[in-house]
């Protein structure tokens, strides 16, 4: 069901919405945490270590389409709150097209770099292969992942949260139905969690395609409405590509952190993915919510309803105020307890390592929630440059810091790296948050 947040209190708009965003971003981690699990129960640790090496390969595959689907859907949800029915259609033609286009290109580049990158990543020797069939797998993949980001992102656009969670939900059961298939009876080991994991991707693209076609005829596509303009390709570029370069960076920078993790052994490697999973779990409540408010504003940006757009980061800035420390203090109570589920009797070196990563972030959870929020709110408000300035600057300080640390304090540099980073990236988005939407109210004013 579309939905239209332009009008009725914000709260109550942006927390029915966020609910099945945050349980949709949970089952979507799920897909990762339960190839993890799955291969780190069933294989071994050095099976989890070569997913684990190679995951921030896939993870930014994974962050590019969503950068690229919720950048193009901007435009979607500005024009749907302004009313304007036939230029929403022309924002998801054009927007099926760039999808398309980028697939093509993300899929060129991996292939024609993937030797390169894993050799960049210090990736032990012994795990080159598994890491190597796992990317280029996914790769294959990559349209799947590709429709259901856009499509998903399309319904978001327009108040419908709810329907690509179910979705979402039927395709991580396939997944892990798949992956114990794929691997405990068919034997085919890391390979067959990354092919479990590509057709559980096109299931929910097709489910999202065909549930659009049926239920709603307003978004079908006409011969009309595919208009390839300068003017209509620049504005739908202009917020895609600073969205999906502002992931890729923070994708590099995990990239670079866990290249200098892998010199440490595969227990350690075992130990730094598992925090990592842990981390994305905690903090899906924090990305839910930015999600929300980039919806929500780009609607009453269409509007020019800047006093709503205020009231409601005000309110969520103080509800994911809660919901950080609740993850803070559920991490530091119960952290040792859910890295065990990840794996089956671990060394306690494996478990040292995630620990101490968990112990040193869980503070600055505070940071990397108003981030999201402010960040998210120049996003819907069209500002896209501020979004990817924010990567820009965790990737060189996250980098920057794990570089110089990791020289004199070993891991313990790769646990501080984040934290750092946060701090700083939150600085960026919260003062520009502010400046620009003064700005934009002004010329909003002096227009009317």
């Amino acid at each position: 069901m579309l939905q239209n947040m332009t009008e009725g209190k914000p709260l109550k708009l942006i927390l029915p919405f966020m609910v099945p965003l945050l349980i949709g971003n949970i089952f979507q981690q799920l897909y990762n945490i339960a190839d993890i699990i799955i291969v780190g129960r069933t294989i071994g640790v050095a099976a989890l270590a070569a997913v684990g090496a190679v995951s921030p390969l896939f993870m930014m595959q994974v962050v590019i389409t969503i950068g690229l689907g919720n950048g193009f859907t901007v435009v979607t949800g500005q024009r749907y709150g302004a009313g304007d029915m036939e230029g929403m259609r022309r924002s998801i033609a054009t927007g099926v097209v760039l999808s398309l286009l980028f697939v093509f290109i993300i899929m060129g580049l991996t292939y024609s770099s993937i030797d390169y990158v894993i050799a960049l990543m210090n990736i032990p020797a012994e795990l080159i292969s598994d890491a190597r069939s796992y990317v280029l797998i996914i790769t294959d993949g990559l349209i799947a992942m590709m429709g259901y980001n856009f499509l998903s992102a399309v319904m978001r656009s327009l108040g419908d949260s709810k329907t690509p969670l179910y979705f979402l939900i039927v395709a991580t059961i396939a997944n892990i139905i798949l992956a114990l298939v794929f691997i405990i009876w068919f034997g085919w080991g890391v390979p067959g969690s990354a092919v479990a994991l590509v057709i559980a991707q096109a299931i929910s693209a097709i489910l999202c395609l065909a549930y659009i076609y049926k239920r709603f005829p307003q978004l079908h596509i006409r011969k009309k409405d595919i208009c390839l303009t300068k003017a209509e390709l620049w504005e739908h570029l202009r917020m895609g590509l600073p969205m999906a370069v502002q992931f890729a960076v923070l994708s590099l920078s995990i990239i670079f952190m866990q290249s200098i993790c892998n010199k440490f052994g595969a227990n350690t490697i075992a130990g730094f993915t598992t925090a990592m999973r842990v981390e994305q779990l905690a903090v899906q409540p924090m990305i839910s919510f930015g999600l929300a408010i980039a919806v929500f504003t780009a609607q009453n940006f269409g509007a020019r309803r800047f006093d709503r757009i205020r009231e409601a980061i005000k309110k969520c800035s103080l509800i994911i105020l809660v919901f950080s420390c609740f993850a803070a203090a559920l991490m530091f109570l119960f952290g040792k307890d859910i890295i065990g589920i990840f794996l089956d009797n671990p060394e306690a070196e494996v478990l040292q390592a995630a620990y101490l990563y968990i112990t040193y972030s869980v503070p600055f959870y505070f940071f990397f929630s108003q981030m999201f929020i402010y960040r998210n709110a120049c996003q819907g408000m069209g500002i896209a440059m501020i979004p990817m300035m924010t990567g820009i600057v965790e990737l060189f300080v996250r980098t920057g810091v794990a570089v110089f640390l990791t020289d004199s304090h070993g891991y313990l540099g790769i646990c501080l790296a984040s934290p750092i980073a946060w701090v700083s990236s939150f600085s960026v988005a919260y003062f520009s948050y502010r400046y620009f939407i003064r700005v934009l109210e002004r010329t909003t004013q002096l227009k009317a």
